[in-house]
């Protein structure tokens, strides 16, 4: 299977998906084989939606989305041009997903597929309706895939090596486990922002997705501001309000209410919108609803700790001229060479 077949397999797959990226999916009669998957796509939606309260349609069809505009021909071809795929030995590789987003594994998998691997998947049982759907899909455009793609829920073994995602805790069960494999292990990670007081109405509602995009679950959701002495943070807070809608989610608003009993119980200051807390913490993981803050006191200091702090930050949001920012908005969107946990995926792969 030529790599051109693989690319052209996922071009397709993006074109289906981009049909399911707005709460009302219309159907495109141009997308091939879709008299035979738009209905039981339909359908895998609707099971996802009831299986994982957190997969609002909103999110779903936001996923859908992201993943169609990041599998365009443009942005394939771009992708691979920067690896030798004439180097490749086929192995098996086996993939470990997490479930706190929509397709969160997808990555992953196209990675593994696009480098000619095979690949053997352990799916998150909060996230297992969509995956393995779009897995026949792709099988249907290009047959080869057949051979190359097996779901599991047994214990995994034949592989030559793994890419497992958790948190800190199994990370290090995940390390004892596969140690003796090639491996690429990740653990936790948060999304901060830097803000310099400077920023429009238009960044800070770009801002606002950054956070409550998945209700914040995932590790890319902005969780850590970090502000100037003397912030005003109205300026903030009406970009929040963009968002408002969340509080129509039982689940979120459980979260808020809880989360915010907990700390007036505890005496924190804290300052509250009404659908979302902030409050001052030197940590970078915070509860749902919940923005934790902390004053810097230069854009060279603020540079400092999060060089120190990288093995902790997934993406920098802001426009202040930091090293490997990226602007406002864009975090739950990012291009297929922007990797987790900055590991070049399609490295590993190809020295396999």
């Amino acid at each position: 299977m030529q790599l051109e077949e693989r690319i052209n397999a996922f071009i397709q797959l993006g074109r289906f998906l981009g049909q399911f990226s707005s709460e009302n999916p219309e159907r495109n009669i141009e997308i091939i084989h879709n008299d035979a998957f738009y209905d039981g796509m339909l359908q895998q939606l609707e099971v996802a939606t009831h299986h994982n309260g957190w997969f609002t349609k909103d999110n779903l069809s936001f996923a859908c989305e992201s993943w169609s505009s990041a599998l365009s021909e443009a942005s394939l071809q771009k992708w691979v041009s920067a690896y030798d795929f004439n180097v490749v030995a086929e192995k098996r590789v086996a993939i470990i997903m997490a479930g706190n987003v929509p397709l969160v594994g997808f990555h992953d998998f196209l990675s593994v597929l696009i480098s000619g691997h095979k690949v053997v998947v352990k799916l998150s049982s909060n996230d297992k309706q969509l995956l393995p759907f779009l897995a026949k899909y792709l099988i249907a455009i290009a047959p080869s895939f057949e051979e190359k793609i097996l779901f599991t829920e047994n214990r995994l073994q034949d592989f030559d090596a793994v890419i497992a995602t958790g948190s800190n805790n199994t990370a290090r069960y995940f390390d004892h486990y596969f140690k003796k494999y090639p491996h690429i292990i990740r653990k936790n990670r948060n999304s901060i922002a830097v803000l310099t007081g400077n920023e429009t109405k238009e960044e800070m509602e770009a801002l606002a997705n950054d956070i409550f995009r998945y209700f914040g679950l995932g590790c890319r959701n902005v969780s850590k501001l970090y502000l100037p002495p003397d912030f005003n943070k109205d300026l903030f807070f009406n970009g929040m309000f963009s968002w408002q809608r969340i509080i129509n989610n039982n689940k979120y608003i459980n979260n808020y209410d809880y989360n915010k009993a907990v700390y007036l119980m505890s005496n924190f200051n804290l300052l509250d919108n009404e659908f979302m807390l902030l409050k001052e913490d030197q940590g970078y993981s915070s509860p749902i609803s919940v923005v934790f803050y902390e004053h810097y006191s230069s854009l060279d200091s603020i540079a400092q700790k999060l060089e120190a702090d990288t093995d902790a930050i997934q993406c920098i949001v802001s426009a202040a001229g930091l090293k490997n920012e990226i602007p406002f908005g864009k975090a739950q969107s990012p291009d297929l060479w922007e990797y987790a946990d900055n590991e070049d995926t399609i490295k590993f792969l190809l020295n396999l």
